[in-house]
């Protein structure tokens, strides 16, 4: 993170997300002041609280991709959860202190991953030699216990010496094949050869527990309850010598990390760098309904404690959300940030809006990303050995049609509710080319494996002859696209 100027965090939003200028700009600050603040004297860096965001804008602008890439570009734990799957504590639905336990399991997985990689070459070398002493085992050695001496007192000191002997002897004969093998298999010659291992049974027995408090997702097992009181259950498989050495690195990785350590290094991770986007925040504004609806209002007022900051006790432990960052994003296109309770609009200081997409901004996403929708369906035919080419017109057909189809929709139901409003609910954006996109390359898809024509290009004339009849009937576009 320190790396990272605010201009430089927006230099590489910029090859994932087209647009947005302002939107990406206050989440650059934003990060960038995490990082300040790691730099502050202790007596005010635990005054500095996170500056939370609320996006406001049509679906399918960007919301979720600048905040998704925002984790990913530091690595900082990231979750996404929808406002409308809360429910008031009461009722049936998941509670939102859930989103907190979500985002501590994703910081272990982040830590644990990390360190299983930092052990990675230690943990193969110790495969590769369990996988050797399992095709050339390790003789036993001889018990030292002589019966006769214990029935009848006499010595057999003779025998114990040629024991011994014949032990040493089979020892160096098995660890010479061991070495020999050993080579073999780092070197890949074996790997296609089948073996037998036991490895450990990961599916122990679940109890799932329910209760109004939140731990509806706390799975507790029978190890997690008696700790080492059961012996873990192991079981055989046979598998080939390159997949063995996968699972036996994996299980001697967990064995030289220590889960302590990264419990601990985790919740710190998700209390100081985590970032939580809350999406369709506006589905829990405005005004309070009756009857037997869940209260709006109600799942606001839940969220609040999280967003001032709060202790949320997981099955790791206490974390605290005073420092994690969090990003709402909603259309707000019936209700607007003001209709949020005042004490939650308080919690998100920054407001952006973002702008719908014009002409221009699709032709952009549809060519200049990293992860284009082009370049993806170019990857994924070229695998049946067809090369796809995009001519310059066709690309402009595409976009064209997109931006038809999501104006059509909002006009389909202009008798229903304001114009403004339609343009907002019903114009998809950027998610409007991907069902294009698809429909368009439909039959080049399903026809690829049988294909004699390696190369196609796709042109004005193609896009036109394969949506024309969309296009032209206003309900059929309304279904398909």
């Amino acid at each position: 993170m320190k790396e990272l100027t605010p201009r430089e965090i927006v230099e590489e939003l910029d090859k994932y997300v087209i647009g947005q200028d302002e939107a990406k700009k206050s989440v650059a600050i934003a990060l960038r002041n995490r990082y300040r603040r790691q730099k502050l004297p202790d007596e005010i860096k635990e005054e500095v609280i996170p500056k939370n965001i609320l996006m406001i804008g049509p679906t399918g602008v960007g919301k979720t991709e600048i905040a998704r890439r925002l984790a990913k570009l530091v690595n900082a734990p990231f979750v996404k959860v929808e406002a409308t799957k809360f429910t008031e504590v009461g009722y049936v639905g998941r509670d939102v202190e859930s989103m907190v336990r979500d985002l501590v399991e994703t910081s272990i997985r982040m830590v644990k991953h990390e360190k299983m990689e930092a052990v990675k070459d230690k943990a193969r070398e110790l495969a590769d030699q369990k996988i050797a002493e399992i095709l050339y085992p390790t003789p036993k050695k001889p018990t030292t216990v002589n019966p006769l001496e214990a029935i009848f007192g006499a010595t057999t000191k003779s025998n114990y010496n040629q024991d011994d002997e014949i032990y040493k002897e089979k020892l160096n004969s098995a660890r010479q094949k061991q070495s020999e093998i050993l080579d073999k298999i780092k070197d890949g010659s074996l790997d296609k050869e089948l073996i037998e291992i036991e490895v450990e049974d990961n599916t122990p027995p679940m109890l799932e527990v329910f209760s109004a408090s939140g731990m509806e997702e706390m799975g507790i097992n029978f190890h997690d309850m008696f700790g080492g009181l059961f012996p873990k259950r192991k079981k055989k498989r046979k598998v080939t010598i390159e997949n063995a050495r996968r699972i036996l690195t994996q299980e001697e990785a967990q064995k030289l990390i220590d889960m302590d350590e990264v419990i601990n290094e985790s919740i710190a991770k998700a209390e100081n760098s985590g970032i939580i986007f809350i999406d369709e925040i506006d589905k829990i504004a405005g005004k309070e309904t009756h009857g037997p609806d869940v209260s709006r209002e109600g799942v606001q007022r839940d969220i609040l404690p999280i967003v001032e900051g709060s202790t949320v006790i997981t099955k790791y432990g206490p974390v605290k959300t005073d420092h994690i960052l969090f990003i709402a994003a909603g259309a707000f296109h019936i209700s607007k940030p003001s209709d949020l309770i005042p004490e939650l609009q308080g919690r998100f200081p920054i407001r952006v809006e973002l702008q719908s997409l014009t002409e221009k901004d699709l032709k952009k996403i549809l060519t200049e990303p990293k992860n284009s929708l082009i370049k993806q369906y170019t990857a994924l035919l070229e695998t049946e050995g067809i090369k796809i080419n995009f001519s310059e017109d066709a690309i402009d057909e595409i976009v064209k049609v997109a931006v038809y189809v999501n104006q059509q929709d909002a006009i389909d139901e202009i008798v229903k509710v304001a114009v403004y409003v339609n343009q907002q609910s019903e114009n998809i954006g950027a998610r409007r080319l991907a069902t294009v996109m698809e429909k368009l390359l439909e039959d080049i898809s399903f026809e690829a494996p049988e294909l004699s024509q390696r190369e196609i290009t796709i042109d004005n004339a193609y896009v036109n002859q394969k949506l024309k009849d969309i296009i032209k009937d206003k309900d059929l576009s309304m279904y398909i696209l």
